[in-house]
């Protein structure tokens, strides 16, 4: 999938000033204003801080840098008043400036594929309540966040997908999504946003899935036969394993109808055969198909790319924010605490990935911007207020 760059499109945004809107929770005068703890956040987990006390001890090595940008005129704030600040801000207008943020950076998304998902904060949970569970929408070909929505304590992923979608401009853009995303009325909302799926499909949809399944079987035999059938093969070898993607396309879809599938604007039906194998062949075999329902147009090369895409969110994304920010050992529990943490890991991450002169990974970026100042400034865009 082709990158694409923020700053050669052109697209900057004073990143401070996007969540100038954000109301301050507490009710009473404060000599820690809600503009300094944000940057203290900010700048101290870009630079390596995975908790509040981290992100103190780091404000308080880097307290002349920091009255560059705003007055401090109280000095840095407890890690206790990091703590009952960001549980009591309100994290959905947070993630509401976060994604007005990042519709800046990216105004449209025509063309592009966004994939969906969800991921959980494991050591969130408190007693009484469950732990966080996040799904986010990610930029495939720019390699960010876009925005993100928590699920309800007592629902999933289907609940939360729609609200996600209805806050980003999808016309034109193509939105991916696991079997969990497989239902009809996140079909419906997708094709009325102006928007293409490609929807995963397993046993959460057994009737359609067992359909799919008989109907690839008998295409593959030889027992039906399809005009429109496509094949697109890709292989690679990468850590010693060889993986062939066999992608298989059909536009004959009028015999869903048949048994009762009806999916809004669907074009075509896909299978791809994934097989691993080790590179020295010295291991079995690994086989597995794959079932997919899309409102696009039949070109097995372009599905295969935008399929494996997909993946993208959970290797560049979940993955990355599990091992470089170790979000899930993250133990903030407190109200929205844990939510807002996970707000400024995502920009955080968006900002690390979008500088890519240093050839070296998210981790590695993070102790840098730790160990420099100059590049923490350039990473967030920051620039020192005028004297006088």
């Amino acid at each position: 999938m082709q990158q694409i760059s923020l700053e050669a499109a052109g697209c900057t945004t004073d990143l401070m000033a996007a969540f100038s809107e954000l109301a301050d929770p507490r009710t009473r005068a404060c000599p820690y204003p809600l503009d300094e703890l944000l940057l203290v956040a900010l700048c101290a987990i870009t630079s390596g801080a995975e908790h509040w006390v981290e992100v103190v001890h780091w404000a308080h090595h880097r307290m002349d840098w920091l009255k560059q940008f705003l007055p401090f005129k109280h000095g840095i704030a407890s890690h206790d008043t990091f703590t009952r600040v960001f549980s009591l801000l309100d994290a959905r207008a947070f993630e509401a400036c976060f994604m007005r943020w990042m519709k800046g950076l990216i105004p449209a998304l025509d063309q592009q594929v966004i994939a969906i998902d969800g991921k959980s904060v494991r050591r969130s949970g408190r007693a009484g309540a469950g732990m966080v569970h996040l799904v986010s929408a990610w930029h495939s070909a720019a390699g960010v966040v876009l925005g993100q929505v928590r699920t309800g304590d007592r629902s999933n992923e289907i609940t939360a997908i729609p609200q996600l979608l209805d806050a980003l401009d999808l016309k034109g853009a193509t939105i991916t999504l696991d079997a969990m995303g497989c239902q009809r009325a996140i079909a419906h909302k997708i094709v009325d946003r102006g928007a293409d799926y490609v929807l995963a499909v397993k046993d959460n949809q057994p009737t359609l899935s067992q359909a799919l399944q008989d109907w690839f079987e008998g295409l593959e035999s030889g027992r039906l036969v399809d005009q429109s059938l496509q094949t697109h093969i890709d292989t690679d070898t990468s850590h010693g394993r060889e993986q062939t993607r066999r992608c298989l396309v059909s536009a004959d879809v009028d015999w869903l109808q048949e048994v009762g599938q009806h999916w809004p604007g669907l074009k075509t039906v896909v299978m791809v055969h994934t097989t691993r194998a080790s590179s020295g062949g010295g291991s079995k075999p690994e086989s597995l198909r794959r079932y997919y329902i899309s409102t696009l147009p039949a070109q097995a090369a372009v599905f295969n790319k935008v399929i494996r895409g997909h993946w993208g969110i959970e290797n560049e994304l979940h993955w990355v924010l599990d091992v470089a920010f170790r979000e899930d050992d993250c133990r903030i529990r407190t109200g929205d605490g844990a939510q807002n943490f996970a707000i400024l890991r995502r920009i955080a991450l968006n900002q690390l990935k979008q500088e890519r002169a240093s050839k070296v990974g998210i981790h590695a970026r993070r102790l840098k911007a730790g160990w420099s100042i100059d590049y923490l400034q350039t990473l967030l865009g920051l620039k020192p207020k005028k004297q006088g």
